[in-house]
């Protein structure tokens, strides 16, 4: 019935996995072996995509696919300090390659721990699942789509997504990838956060957006808060919530990094790194190696 999808270049191929492996986790076995995997890469390596189908095949997911695939034209990178291209990749899902109603989308520096899959009961036809952005809530916030609000004023307080998850059916993504390109060609000027805020300038003008509890995307905070309070201007939101379905780690700061501060999702979140690289070592892949994390 539904596929995950990934878009994993050579940087993210490790905590791919990972999210991966979490996934399965989520879901009882039959479940799992009626699921699809979908991956579009930029520069995998054969090898390492060979590994990724190794891996959806041991942890029991029924259906694995990858495709080499560029952005498109239009792509557009303005925030690249620690984001590269390959984001756009998450446009270039067809139903062709899907083979699947619904599409999931995943971006890799997630960690599920619980079922993600019950928005696609209450998802409409043409209707992309969507969690508001914990930091940017509201179009007229933060650093996101500069000058739009404006020239717009009538758009101040819109609701505004993160882009690091969707629930799609597969008859929209052409849709959506026409209409993020319109923007980016036609509205470029008020791009920062990249494919986010182009995915955003799309939405306002095509009312597609359903909105999607926060507990199917919520942000890790506690890393933020060990080192300063900088995201209580944002939220005020308990950084250990108990209803929790993903955990994204948005920033700079990625759990697998050993600066990341061991924080106790990070501690989760390491666990499941562990297990994995367990498991890529019983698939005879040696040429990834997690970090080595120190005591503090």
């Amino acid at each position: 019935m539904f596929a995950f999808g990934f878009c994993v270049d050579e940087q993210y191929l490790l905590p791919s996995l990972v999210a991966m492996e979490s996934l399965a986790g989520t879901l009882p076995p039959a479940a799992r072996r009626e699921a699809a995997v979908r991956v579009l890469t930029l520069d995998l390596t054969r090898q390492h995509a060979a590994t990724m189908a190794d891996l959806a095949a041991r942890v029991g997911f029924g259906s694995f696919d990858l495709a080499w695939v560029r952005p498109m034209r239009q792509a557009l990178l303005v925030d690249d300090d620690y984001i590269t291209i390959t984001a756009y990749l998450r446009f270039q899902f067809t139903p062709a390659f899907v083979g699947r109603p619904y599409l999931i989308y995943v971006d890799a520096d997630t960690l599920a721990v619980d079922d993600i899959t019950p928005p696609l009961h209450t998802l409409g036809k043409y209707r992309l699942g969507l969690v508001a952005d914990e930091f940017i809530p509201a179009v007229g916030r933060g650093l996101a789509l500069p000058g739009l609000t404006a020239d717009r004023p009538d758009l101040a307080g819109q609701p505004y997504y993160n882009s690091g998850m969707w629930w799609a059916p597969v008859e929209l993504l052409a849709t959506v990838r026409a209409g993020v390109g319109r923007v980016l060609t036609t509205q470029g000027r008020y791009i920062f956060h990249n494919d986010q805020d182009a995915l955003n300038l799309w939405l306002l003008s095509s009312d597609a957006a359903h909105p999607v509890p926060g507990r199917f995307n919520t942000y890790e905070l506690a890393r933020f808060l060990d080192r300063s309070n900088w995201t209580r201007r944002y939220t005020t939101r308990n950084p250990h919530p108990g209803d929790l379905a993903l955990l994204h780690f948005v920033g700079s700061q990625k759990p697998w990094l050993p600066t990341c501060p061991p924080t106790e999702h990070t501690r989760v979140y390491r666990t499941h790194l562990t297990a994995t690289m367990r498991t890529l070592g019983r698939l005879g892949d040696l040429t990834l190696d997690a970090p080595r994390w120190g005591r503090r």
